[in-house]
């Protein structure tokens, strides 16, 4: 059977150089209206903590309010950092967000602390528990059916029902996402290193849950798309720089872009860099879209979300619907089956 790949968005509400979270949220917030309007299926955001050019560590608030600026698409975590909270208080949040905006609501879960050591003290957070398949758990079973008798219920969130997936860039999150009976959504935009055994792993170990008969495979790609193609890789390098100064120890907000990305990263960062991000497409929309399709045959994902984080915000909308066009251009693909590997690493 072949249909339509669904495509999404993840947006990590990034905070340009020059602006502040206001006019991060803002973006957000007009980015979102524009991809519901092109067909996208998901508008997802993302939890990370004291990082000054990302504006969605308030994650569930966020999600609020792209919710009500919007009236179809699906809305949700990409993810929830399920370490960092009680279970009970993320079944309340987004039980809450579900009740609001019926069938609309997604829960993505990761067990990264989405910060650093000194993050994780500030969040009250336990360095050394480890309980997350154990909280995973108990946060379906709190936005599951009606427990009537049980001592703690979460309300509003329980019956919402509200999908639940298991994001992951290890071999962890596929083996939980099978045994639970989850979607899985890789982050290969940023940590490709484990993708191909990972998807194949999950499909092969698949166990249906009354929730989800089949595997569902999500595949994160960066998206870079402008009319020109030398642009797009000019706008590329606002992320790329971003990245190496992560990966340095010096975040801030978003940086403009260089044409001399080479002047301002040393050879071997900008070698790292370019292979943590190397599931990309870049280009005008027919490069985009043959690249896209080269990934979609390789990984064989149900869905793909597209991210990219532009410095300019009119280009950043230029990118999202030159990426829906070239998505839509695409034909229909079989699902893979359980039990299908892909190929390549």
């Amino acid at each position: 059977m072949t249909q339509p790949i669904p495509f999404s968005v993840l947006d990590l509400s990034p905070v340009p150089e020059g602006t502040d979270a206001a006019q991060a949220i803002a973006n957000t917030l007009d980015l979102a209206r524009h991809a519901e309007g092109w067909g996208y299926h998901r508008y997802w955001m993302a939890e990370h903590h004291n990082m000054p050019g990302i504006a969605s560590a308030a994650t569930a608030v966020l999600i609020g309010l792209v919710a009500a600026a919007t009236s179809r698409i699906r809305v949700g975590a990409g993810g929830i950092m399920l370490p960092n909270h009680a279970p009970l208080t993320v079944a309340e949040a987004f039980g809450t967000l579900a009740t609001a905006f019926p069938d609309r609501i997604d829960l993505g879960l990761g067990r990264a602390p989405g910060g650093d050591g000194a993050v994780i003290r500030a969040l009250r957070r336990d360095p050394m528990a480890d309980s997350f398949p154990q909280d995973v758990v108990e946060l379906i079973n709190y936005l599951g059916p009606e427990r009537p008798g049980a001592a703690v219920r979460a309300l509003p969130g329980e019956g919402t029902n509200v999908p639940i997936w298991m994001l992951g860039s290890s071999l962890f999150g596929a083996q939980l996402a099978a045994y639970l009976g989850l979607p899985y959504a890789f982050a290969s935009h940023f940590a490709p290193g484990d993708l191909a055994e990972a998807s194949a792993l999950y499909r092969d170990q698949f166990q249906p849950s009354a929730q989800n008969p089949r595997p569902r495979f999500m595949l994160a790609v960066n998206v870079f798309a402008a009319d020109d193609s030398d642009q797009a890789h000019f706008l590329r390098s606002s992320m790329q720089l971003a990245f190496a100064r992560l990966r340095s120890g010096t975040p801030g907000k978003l940086p403009r872009p260089t044409r001399d990305l080479d002047g301002e990263i040393p050879a071997q960062m900008r070698r790292m860099v370019d292979q943590a991000l190397r599931i990309s497409a870049v280009g005008n929309r027919d490069e985009v879209r043959d690249q896209l399709a080269a990934l979609i045959a390789q990984y064989r994902p149900d869905e793909v979300i597209l991210t990219g984080q532009i410095h300019d915000h009119a280009a950043r909308l230029r990118s999202f619907e030159l990426a829906a066009q070239a998505m839509q251009s695409l034909p229909a693909v079989a699902a893979a089956e359980p039990g299908a590997s892909a190929a390549g690493g």
